[in-house]
């Protein structure tokens, strides 16, 4: 069990931690026993930084040699061997993982429990189909080079209905249209929204957020990025109060695409459930899939 229950555990593969494009390639094409000689021949060879390495840098600076707020363990499909090219690169980029699980070609997902893993990002989409139902926040990532960011500060941006909310009011608006949403939600203004998958996520960071002093800079910063505008508005708010959860910024953008907001938030991921505004998004931040609710039936 986590001695330190206020810690946050992310739980990343390692084809979301570096650029493996090249060994998948050889696996793809000429099957297990070549990406394993592969890798072994190239176990020198420092991997590039991947999409999810610039959140991960990030996220490990919370830390100080006082207080551990953050722990990286590295969940892989590859064997212990094959692996050891992946942990020769977190060594060279100087990032503080010490555990893993490397399952052999099967799915890491099993030991991310009695890791007590809170958030769950991958390149493999059963993997994070997996951890959604097991109630942990995850989401694919699309692999590739980190698009890096240009602030200090951790900026994490989420999508409302389905990730941070559950699907119930989005379910109204695919199943009756705008018009019955907008009334729906005006009706139950009052009535907070049940959490979503990365509601325990969202009151993790809250956490980590509050032991920072309040003259001093929080370095990190949370924003809703939501299609809802008023008056469905009212109902999110009165529901983050609700919970007592602090969200830094919300952008009501009423179906406006979110890509440029999201770049001038500066984000360093983005989760939302819809995999069209996933794919827009990908172009300039890192973006996730969480593939929850009725969008994704």
């Amino acid at each position: 069990m986590n001695n330190n229950p206020d810690k946050l555990v992310v739980g990343i593969s390692s084809r979301a931690l570096f650029d493996l494009e090249a060994s998948h390639r050889v696996f793809v094409e000429q099957g297990e026993e070549a990406y394993c000689r592969y890798q072994i021949e190239h176990e020198n060879d420092i991997l590039e930084p991947g999409v999810a390495f610039g959140l991960a840098r990030k996220l490990l600076a919370l830390n100080t040699a006082e207080r551990e707020r953050v722990e990286i363990i590295l969940l892989s499909h590859n064997t212990a061997d094959t692996g050891l090219r992946v942990f020769n690169s977190i060594d060279h980029h100087g990032l503080q993982i010490t555990r893993a699980a490397f399952a052999g070609g099967q799915s890491p997902w099993p030991y991310a429990a009695p890791f007590d893993i809170t958030l769950f990002l991958s390149t493999n989409p059963d993997d994070v189909r997996e951890a959604i139902r097991a109630g942990c926040a995850a989401a694919t990532i699309q692999p590739g080079l980190s698009l890096g960011g240009d602030s200090d500060e951790l900026l994490i941006a989420f999508d409302g209905d389905a990730v941070l909310f559950s699907d119930a009011a989005e379910r109204v608006f695919k199943e009756q249209g705008l018009e019955a949403f907008a009334a729906s939600e005006v009706s139950s203004a009052n009535e907070p929204l049940p959490g979503g998958p990365f509601k325990p996520f969202l009151e993790a960071l809250n956490r980590l957020q509050a032991e920072f002093d309040a003259e001093a800079q929080c370095p990190i910063r949370t924003a809703l990025v939501t299609a809802r505008s008023a008056p469905a508005h009212e109902r999110v708010i009165r529901t983050l109060r609700a919970w007592n959860i602090r969200i830094d910024e919300a952008l009501f953008l009423g179906g406006k695409d979110k890509t440029e907001f999201l770049r001038a938030f500066k984000t360093d991921i983005f989760f939302d459930d819809q995999p069209d505004h996933v794919s827009r998004a990908a172009d300039v931040v890192t973006a996730g899939h969480v593939p929850h609710g009725v969008a994704n039936e």
